[in-house]
């Protein structure tokens, strides 16, 4: 099977839209700018089979695993029929991640029985009312307006602006003392965590520098006239706005809330829902995302076949 796939460049933005645009969930993942910006350090290519899109990851430990396909219905059967074979042909099980809801319903529509889901808790984004994430009104959010009222009160000159040319660089230097701030180079013991904040910075630091061309918003909230906290999101389909980056100075009590308050207030109104994406299993996140009242999560699982499926295909 002659099937080639493509690594992921500026270039190709409106082709991976155009299909995209046909996969109308929440999922944070599904956006250009997300894959374009993580493709470095989860290696990630793409092609159109049958007129759908397919992402395909490559792990030396764990193998190979697509995305489902993005297109019109009857296009997306016809791709997952081609991908089946495909699998074969690599000699590797077939694999499927980021699979949301829907997809599964379908799957179990046109292969009954075939295949399996194991939904990942830790995957699952969080989805909040852009009203709620604004006004924070209501018994249950009276705590985070006490941390927005407290800001307010010890940092009577702060202010948020809209990120443009012209203040972008204020942003680069705060990141860059946010890394110096939260990672460091030479402890062993934490090497894991360092490198995964080495990696979420370098993806803030790309979108920063990217963000006309990804079409991405940013905001800013200065302090004492210095940016203390930045937020970085797209819109993700007609109802979704999703906040992919969102740093600020611990020190600085509040300076979380406050972007994200200040954030959905000027940028998201727009939009019924706020995405703030997963919490990839840090419990402290998982508490500090779940605090905030989300009205649904956007569950993701993987998808597989199963074995008795498996070993008939074998004989």
């Amino acid at each position: 099977m002659d099937l080639t796939f493509h690594k992921i460049t500026l270039e190709d933005k409106a082709l991976i839209d155009r299909y995209l645009e046909k996969k109308p969930y929440r999922s944070c993942e599904m956006s250009f700018a997300n894959i374009f910006l993580w493709c470095r350090f989860y290696p990630t290519t793409y092609a159109i089979v049958e007129d759908a899109l397919v992402f395909l990851g490559e792990d030396e430990e764990e193998g190979i695993s697509m995305t489902f396909p993005a297109g019109e219905a009857a296009n997306v059967r016809r791709a997952l029929s081609v991908m089946l074979d495909y699998f074969v042909e690599r000699g590797a099980p077939f694999h499927m991640h980021l699979v949301q809801e829907q997809e599964f319903e379908l799957l179990e529509q046109w292969y009954p029985g075939r295949f399996v889901v194991e939904y990942d808790r830790d995957a699952a984004d969080y989805v909040y009312e852009t009203e709620k994430l604004t006004t924070l009104a209501g018994k249950k959010l009276h705590g985070k307006r006490n941390h927005i009222n407290n800001f307010k009160r010890d940092y009577p000159d702060w202010s948020y602006e809209r990120i443009t040319e012209a203040n972008r660089e204020d942003c680069f230097q705060m990141a860059m003392k946010w890394r110096t701030d939260h990672v460091c180079e030479h402890d062993e013991e934490n090497n894991a965590e360092n490198e995964e904040k080495r990696d979420e910075m370098c993806v803030a630091l790309n979108a920063l520098r990217l963000l006309d061309e990804l079409k991405l918003v940013g905001g800013l909230l200065r302090v004492n006239g210095e940016v203390a906290a930045f937020t970085i999101g797209e819109p993700l389909n007609p109802d979704t706005f999703v906040v992919h980056i969102e740093k600020a100075f611990a020190g600085i009590q509040g300076a979380y809330p406050m972007i994200n308050q200040q954030f959905a207030a000027h940028e998201a109104q727009a939009y019924k829902y706020i995405n703030r994406e997963e919490d990839t299993g840090s419990e402290g996140l998982r508490k500090a995302k779940l605090s905030y009242r989300p009205v649904f999560l956007v569950q993701k699982g993987f998808v597989s076949e199963k074995k008795e499926e498996i070993d008939h295909d074998k004989n």
